[in-house]
């Protein structure tokens, strides 16, 4: 459904408003949309999440199993590799269950981490724990600590079939998003924002994109279309191609998980509309590439290192009792558009562009230096 987030002058006439009464056109505050813009603009620099700890001496005997939702994504398994080097790094034991997302296998995950004495169960990459109930609370009766990162925004409840869950902010990317779509129309952004509603975190991404473009720009529209995670390969192209049809002033797209960039480009050459901006988050290197390319306009990226080490943190902070333990998962989020995608290497890869600060800070951090 296409909502404009101007006011809809005839519905004001209807209540007996004079025409001449009315605004032509609300004035965007562009100011504003680049001072959002220009706050994930920069590498991002390190700052500690809490407190100093001796990482190594408190983890020694301690053990972590890492459950990702499956390890045939990319994405999943350069976290988890991540976190295998870190426990590497620090000296404690670290395992991953390799799975295809199937359930069975996660329940298998949970049985294994039983059977074997793990210190703690770390759900990871969009893994709901109350898919797991059961298993989670046999877990916990055990003594054994469950962890739950990357699966759900700030705003949202908690799953409490986890002792920690680490939420990301997509509600900020969102608002990232809205003010790169309103600079780069100038203010006159017809959105059409491709979701997925079987992903926790989409409404209220799309929510702060609806939001946030309404704050910025009153004149702008957006509209809604959603694509199950399952049906991205066959229904984004063609979802897209239907909304162009039905609304040629659409002038600006945005995926909402990078991933589905690949599937909107055949709707765009179809309808005629090769060229138009998309922009979208994650940092996938394959959409980094298209970047370079000219066939998407900016990504939001995430380093899959920085997650791995927030998450890291985090769990050693609670199981060396050592406080101070983070609400959310700290990952900055950087902009890259045509002047630095490179940097992210040719080809692109997960981990590269962000910089190095977090490296040398969590080392720090953990007492390893």
């Amino acid at each position: 459904m296409t909502k404009p987030i101007s006011m809809i002058r005839a519905g004001l006439l209807g209540a007996g408003l004079a025409w001449s009464a009315l605004p032509a056109h609300a004035e965007a505050n562009l100011a504003a949309a680049e001072e959002i813009l220009s706050a994930h603009s920069q590498k991002p620099g390190f700052e500690a999440p809490g407190k100093p700890f001796d990482a190594k001496s408190c983890m020694a005997g301690k053990s972590i199993l890492t459950i990702p939702t499956t390890s045939s994504i990319p994405f999943n398994q350069g976290i988890v590799e991540s976190e295998a080097q870190i426990a590497k790094e620090v000296g404690f034991k670290h395992e991953i269950w390799q799975n295809q997302g199937n359930p069975t296998q996660w329940v298998q995950g949970v049985e294994y981490a039983i059977s074997n004495n793990f210190t703690a169960i770390d759900l990871m990459g969009g893994l709901i724990p109350a898919s797991l109930a059961p298993q989670l609370a046999e877990a916990r009766k055990k003594g054994i600590r469950v962890y739950a990162s990357h699966y759900m925004d700030v705003t949202q409840e908690k799953d409490p079939n986890a002792d920690i869950s680490l939420p990301v902010s997509f509600t900020d990317v969102g608002k990232i998003l809205a003010a790169y779509a309103v600079t780069e129309t100038q203010g006159k952004a017809n959105v059409l924002v491709i979701g997925s509603d079987d992903i926790l975190p989409s409404q209220p991404y799309w929510t702060s994109i609806e939001k946030t473009l309404a704050e910025l720009c009153p004149d702008c529209k957006a509209t809604y279309v959603n694509v199950a995670l399952a049906d991205w390969a066959t229904r984004i192209q063609t979802s897209t191609q239907s909304a162009l049809l039905k609304d040629p002033s659409i002038n600006f797209i945005i995926p909402i998980y990078d991933s589905m960039s690949q599937f909107v480009l055949p709707a765009l050459a179809i309808t005629g509309k090769r060229g138009m901006p998309i922009a979208t988050f994650n940092g996938t290197p394959f959409v980094l590439d298209m970047i370079r390319n000219g066939d998407v306009k900016m990504d939001v990226g995430e380093s899959l290192g920085w997650i791995a080490r927030s998450s890291m943190d985090t769990y050693m902070r609670d199981l060396c009792d050592v406080g101070d333990v983070p609400a959310n998962l700290y990952v900055p989020f950087y902009i890259f558009d045509k002047n630095n995608a490179a940097e992210a290497g040719v080809p692109a890869t997960y981990d590269a562009g962000y910089g190095d600060a977090q490296l040398a800070g969590y080392r720090k951090l953990w007492g390893l230096e």
